[in-house]
């Protein structure tokens, strides 16, 4: 229910001009973009602010369960659509601003997209913050508050650039700062041992962690969670030995940057100093909530989840363990079972670079009581992993063990003290239970369970696409808005020939809206008629953006060479997106490679109308705003078993895209969901390509030595066919992929390219393509994040809704 100055249309544009005038000293007439988006923040805030302490309040009457949601990062978007939609007051607020000559529109976009995340990971983060406001479950997120995000891409001669995205420089209208909440982290030091007192840490040097709260609203139910960010600032204890000027210097870069360059032992440490930093100061701000409220921690297990979202926030296990031991003098075992009660992992990765593994030569001297704690909680598990195996099993208990051959394996750690580990698609949990994390399922059985990702519908569908959603209201009524399962009435409508044109109708609009950005952005025209093949997501080699550039060339090679495919052909449009981490260099020599392919095709006049190339610059949310409902095809062609689940195959799905991929992470449940006909799979199955690295047999050079289409492919890469570009500079590229080819790019290129040609034909033919595409949206409610919430609380985290 709109109250306060949202009531009415008048009470708004009332308020409104009277804020602008005190605030800038002038005629709402004169007020620029910033100024009018400043002033629409604050009054939304302001708005909220009584349902968050209403939201508040109600929790500390009913003091029930709340989880705590860690992670590294949280890829949010704007929030100023978000906030409005969620809140009922988009429609009156941009009612207000027509009649006063201004564009909703282009207020919304002055908000920068928040610099806290890189790619699926964060995103899912943010939607499922979204989903538990939405669904009233009492769910909050702990990360660090970057100051520089990760990195603002350039695109400068086809070469990735790594510039500042200072997204906080005009100040962040949503953050609260609670200076009272500010905490110390300690950092270095030594343990002491006192006879009365027990093991006692003295650090010679501290870090304030400072919080500052961002609302995360409800859908139009009054509830309101908060994200909670932590800003490294200079404690009053300042180091000894260390001059103000350098400690200030240090302590800044910790929450200065997301992923720091981890290549060097300096890198390495300040990763660790930020994984500790976030997690210490939400574990004490929690914990000091809880004893205010109960007075004790031995319940903490009845009213608190502490959920790690990937291994970066595994320090919350000792830190934990911590607290309990030194500052409320519990016992071992029973500080152990409050910790094993109070803590869930998920596991987003089977790549063994992602399955974090400190050097105790780091982490030892930077945080000297966790490292002691960690190796006891080892100790301990060991001896109870001998009293089972016995010593003719040592290899096994190495592999199990924590602390091992110089390193402290997190997701062990986390395995070890979790009450639950998920995994996020049903082929990524049975891999970890039959392969990867076999010996743990063995020993915990029933830690191990599967929730699978999903992505929430009012950014993705009724946000990012207005135009779809009023077509399925008025198609099959409103419900869908708040149970996407409804979606599945569209079924009958997928055989509808009028339903059929206003899809594609509106797919048209949506291609026509992107090819304005990037034909005002990058200077390239586009075909709107053309299919859209769309692959955006972080660059990575598993993820074989490379497949998909050498597919790119031997296209271009057959329009230049045979002029009945040419007229076969219906014209293509490939987009990329992607960010490479900044230390990443063969992710970024491929993005070179693209934007070389790209300036090659689409400046040959023989063959651009028929098949352009475009990666996109700086690829974020708000991009992916657009992107998602312009797609055609979505490229999801990651080596099978390699992704976790994917998130970007469930935005393009419910936006009326065709997935072109492999039997991967979540493709494999949009397969089964439906039907082989209406989705482009191709290439190895995960137990295909796990048999080849168990036992080897795959020769890549004997693929290159033997296939005409892919010799010429690869030769092109050094031969000059660039002609701008040195022979070698792609030379590693066809190095890797001809005497090495970890992802098995040539192995599955052949059945990639007759996958596209599938696709090719089908698109030909519009009814056909226009069913398949609704089919899609019928069948992706399932892959709402309002559904692996609700398994969370119900299998995971036992938590129920605030009202």
């Amino acid at each position: 229910m709109k109250t306060g100055i949202f009531k009415t249309k008048e009470s708004f544009l009332k308020e409104f001009k009277t804020r602008l005038k005190r605030t800038y000293l002038k005629d709402v007439k004169e007020s620029t973009v910033r100024e009018r988006y400043n002033i629409l923040g604050t009054l939304v805030r302001e708005e909220i602010s009584s349902d968050w302490i209403d939201t508040n309040r109600v929790l500390a009457k009913k003091d029930q369960k709340k989880v705590y949601y860690f992670s590294m990062e949280f890829l949010m978007g704007r929030l100023i659509t978000n906030n409005l939609m969620n809140m009922g007051i988009r429609d009156q607020v941009e009612e207000a601003f027509n009649e006063l000559g201004f564009d909703l529109n282009e207020v919304e976009h002055y908000e920068s997209d928040p610099g806290l995340g890189n790619g699926g990971l964060g995103r899912l983060a943010a939607c499922y913050l979204d989903s538990m406001a939405s669904m009233g479950i009492p769910g909050y997120g702990h990360c660090i508050r970057y100051r520089y995000g990760l990195f603002r891409q350039k695109i400068n001669d086809g070469y990735q650039e790594e510039l500042p995205d200072n997204w906080l420089s005009d100040g962040y209208v949503w953050e609260i700062r609670r200076q009272e909440e500010a905490v110390d982290v300690p950092y270095f030091g030594y343990v002491d041992y006192d006879q009365e007192k027990g093991f006692v840490y003295k650090p010679n040097e501290y870090i304030k962690a400072v919080p500052y709260d961002v609302p995360i609203v409800g859908d139009h139910n009054g509830v309101v969670n908060y994200l909670r960010l932590w800003n490294a600032e200079p404690s009053t204890r300042y180091p000894e030995g260390k001059s103000p000027f350098e400690y200030e210097t240090e302590l800044e870069k910790i929450s200065g940057i997301l992923y720091p360059d981890d290549t060097t032992y300096e890198g390495k440490q300040l990763r660790l100093k930020q994984q500790y930093f976030f997690t210490s100061a939400g574990v004490k701000s929690i914990t000091n909530h809880h004893l205010k409220q109960h007075g004790t921690l031995t319940n903490l297990p009845d009213y608190v989840v502490f959920h790690i979202n990937d291994t970066h926030p595994t320090m919350i296990i000792p830190e934990l363990m911590r607290i309990l031991l030194d500052e409320q003098n519990m016992e071992w075992d029973e500080a152990w079972e409050i910790v094993t009660k109070s803590v869930a992992y998920t596991n987003h990765t089977i790549l063994a670079e992602a399955l974090e593994k400190w050097p105790i030569d780091i982490m030892r001297p930077l945080l000297p009581r966790i490292y002691q704690l960690i190796e006891e909680i080892n100790r301990r598990f060991c001896m109870d992993l001998l009293e089972r195996y016995g010593y003719e099993k040592i290899e096994l208990i190495n592999h199990l063990s924590i602390v091992s051959d110089g390193v402290v394996k997190m997701a062990n750690l986390c395995i070890v003290a979790g009450f639950s580990v998920n995994g996020v698609a049903k082929l990524h949990t049975e891999i970890l239970k039959n392969i990867e994390m076999k010996d743990f399922y063995t020993l915990f059985p029933d830690k191990f369970i599967n929730v699978t990702n999903g992505i929430t519908h009012r950014r993705w569908l009724l946000h990012s696409n207005k135009e779809l959603s009023k077509l399925i209201e008025d198609t099959i009524g409103p419900e869908f808005k708040q149970d996407p399962f409804q979606l599945e009435k569209l079924l009958p409508f997928a055989k509808d020939k009028a339903f059929q044109q206003a899809f594609l109708e509106i797919k048209h609009e949506k291609k026509r809206q992107l090819a304005e950005r990037i034909e005002k952005e990058q200077g390239i025209q586009l075909d709107t008629t053309s299919i859209f093949d769309i692959q955006v997501k972080r660059l990575h080699e598993y993820k074989r953006q490379l497949m998909n550039a050498l597919h790119i060339m031997s296209i271009y090679n057959q329009l230049k060479n045979d002029e009945s495919f040419r007229k076969n052909y219906h014209p293509h449009t490939f987009i990329f997106g992607a960010k490479a981490a900044a230390a990443y260099y063969f992710a970024k020599k491929i993005i070179k490679l693209i934007n070389t392919i790209a300036d090659k095709v689409n400046n040959d006049e023989e063959t651009n109308p028929y098949l352009k190339v475009v990666f996109v610059e700086n690829y974020n949310v708000s991009y992916a705003e657009m992107i998602m409902p312009a797609a055609d095809i979505s490229e999801q062609i990651s080596t099978a078993s390699k992704e976790a689940s994917g998130t970007g195959n469930m935005k393009f799905m419910m936006n009326g895209a065709l997935t072109l991929g492999t039997l991967d992470g979540a493709n494999v449940e949009i397969d089964e969901l439906v039907d082989s006909e209406n989705i482009f799979i191709f290439g190895m199955d995960s137990e295909e390509v796990n048999q080849f690295l168990r036992q080897g047999g795959y020769d890549s050079q004997e693929i290159y030595q033997n296939d005409p289409e892919l010799h010429l492919v690869l030769e092109q890469l050094i031969n000059g066919f660039f002609e701008k570009e040195d022979k070698d500079e792609f030379r590693d590229i066809f190095n890797n992929l001809v005497y090495s080819d970890h992802y098995f790019v040539l192995k599955d290129y052949h059945a990639y390219k007759v996958a596209h040609e599938q696709a090719n034909e089908v698109y030909k033919k519009e009814s056909e393509w226009a069913e398949k595409a609704i089919i899609n949206i019928a069948k992706s409610g399932i892959f709402s994040s309002d559904r692996s919430i609700q398994e969370y609380a119900e299998q995971i985290w036992h938590v129920k809704p605030i009202k």
